[in-house]
């Protein structure tokens, strides 16, 4: 019985393209490459569903160009495993010892995606004085040093003017956790109050969709959560993209 390749559907999905798409994508992709494949939506579905578990290398070259993922992030087997690794029937893979009664040092931890770029950021949040449900939202550009993303949102650049937003966060792998702090309008509903909160948010298979919560507490000293989201606009950084961004967001 074969086991779906849930991840590459994922991914594919998050792509925003069909199957016939993102075989199209592979083949045009390859050509390029001066390396030309015959990628069709029957070998993607082949893929997904787990029947092609290793890709061939003229494949794996092509989908991790239009990924732009590894691809071991893709859900795929290893054609080889390193010497002295074994599948361990759940999926995954052991080291063996050479020596017995020697522990077996765990890998390390394998650098995650680098997050910097421009991104929307929205969340939402209740207002009991209000008596309804509210969205926040702000271009925010965020910028990785191993594994610690800060992140500022952009001047002018936020749904309530004079609303800043900024981040605190680390990331382990695909999950995202800090702390965010807004600093709203003077003029504005809440005239000019701080709040500021936790947040642990999930990467997605494409890098391109963190998705969580976020948890503070209200004028009473209640403490509050909601939900909170990024979707990456553009990984560059450069002027023109900054003065792009620096505008009210829309949904």
């Amino acid at each position: 019985m074969t086991t779906p390749n849930e991840t590459l559907r994922a991914v594919r999905l998050g792509l925003r393209l069909s199957q016939d798409e993102f075989a199209k994508r592979l083949r045009a992709v390859g050509t390029e490459q001066g390396e030309p494949n015959e990628a069709s939506k029957r070998l993607v579905q082949r893929w997904e569903s787990g029947e092609v578990r290793a890709p061939r290398p003229v494949y794996v070259r092509a989908l991790e160009a239009v990924t732009k993922l590894p691809v071991d992030r893709l859900g795929f087997e290893s054609a080889q495993l390193p010497s002295g690794v074994t599948r361990d029937g759940t999926g995954g893979h052991d080291m063996a010892s050479s020596e017995p009664g020697v522990p077996v040092q765990a890998a390390p931890a394998p650098i995650g995606e680098d997050y910097s770029g421009v991104w929307l950021s929205r969340y939402e949040f209740y207002s009991s004085s209000r008596d309804g449900t509210f969205t926040g939202l702000h271009h925010v550009i965020l910028t990785q040093h191993g594994n610690r993303i800060t992140g500022q949102s952009l001047p002018g650049a936020s749904s309530n003017p004079d609303s800043p937003l900024s981040f605190d966060l680390t990331t382990d792998r695909n999950i995202v956790t800090g702390t965010w702090v807004e600093q709203t309008a003077q003029d504005g509903y809440y005239q000019g109050a701080r709040y500021h909160g936790a947040i642990q948010l999930l990467v997605d298979p494409t890098g391109r969709r963190m998705s969580g919560k976020w948890v503070g507490f209200g004028k009473e000293f209640d403490v509050n959560t909601g939900p909170w989201e990024l979707r990456l606009l553009d990984k560059s950084t450069a002027v023109e993209i900054i003065a792009k961004y620096s505008t009210s967001p829309a949904e």
